[in-house]
């Protein structure tokens, strides 16, 4: 898929990874950007159209695809971390709110966008996922549920939507160099680099980006884990 004079709807776009999706697809000739978050307000890009959703809001997901009829790219970027093992006090609610912006969002923005891409001539869907679709540690236990559901769930839309030639795409990663991770001492990719190899593999037709050199390392050998990953995600 090409982004040139595309029609791209980017979730949490207000910051981090999703405010340079939203960045680079203007400078890569998209013809509009939806930037869609909480609170509109908070999307200060010159540019972009401001669009108000909460991803787990269903009201909200059936409005943006009736009120947006010309999308050609979803980008499902919105998600949350919550830090904590498997068998602490709490960790299935921590799971479920993780479950209902990480999983089902994409989900149900992907059902109501399909028939909108379909009439637009395929397009494309953009899911970001996870170095945590295939490994996991106490620190990011719950996460890493999400992100391999996530992970199977896109392999399963892109199974579906093929019929109506729309390419979707899986975005794996490790740790971004935004806000959200300021606090953490591991390597660390930038944003603009992520943005730049997806809508590369974009435009290559690719399934799936594996964006930096850990989760290459993870996809090529999913029984060895690079040591520096097995201490973040264990403490």
């Amino acid at each position: 898929m090409k982004l040139e004079n595309s029609v791209v709807f980017v979730t949490g776009a207000n910051r981090g990874l999703g405010l340079v999706f939203a960045k680079q697809a203007l400078a890569q000739g998209a013809r509009k950007v939806y930037a869609a978050a909480r609170n509109p307000d908070s999307i200060t890009l010159p540019g972009v159209i401001p669009v108000k959703l909460d991803v787990t809001n269903a009201e909200d997901i059936a409005r943006v695809a009736r009120d947006y009829p010309d999308v050609t790219l979803l980008i499902n970027n919105a998600g949350v971390a919550e830090m904590g093992p498997m068998l602490v006090e709490g960790a299935e609610a921590m799971l479920r709110r993780q479950m209902e912006t990480n999983v089902f969002g994409p989900l149900r923005l992907s059902q109501v966008f399909a028939p909108v891409l379909q009439q637009n001539g395929g397009g494309g869907i953009i899911n970001v996922l996870s170095i945590a679709s295939w490994i996991t540690g106490p620190l990011l236990a719950t996460y890493s549920v999400t992100k391999s559901a996530a992970w199977s769930m896109t392999n399963a839309l892109r199974q579906e939507l093929l019929a109506q030639q729309t390419q979707v795409l899986g975005l794996h990663v490790g740790f971004i160099d935004t806000d959200l991770t300021k606090d953490l001492d591991v390597p660390k990719v930038s944003p603009e680099l992520v943005v730049a190899e997806t809508f590369a593999g974009l435009e290559q037709g690719a399934d799936q980006v594996l964006a930096d050199e850990a989760t290459r390392q993870v996809h090529g050998a999913l029984s060895g884990y690079p040591d520096i990953y097995l201490k973040a995600i264990n403490h």
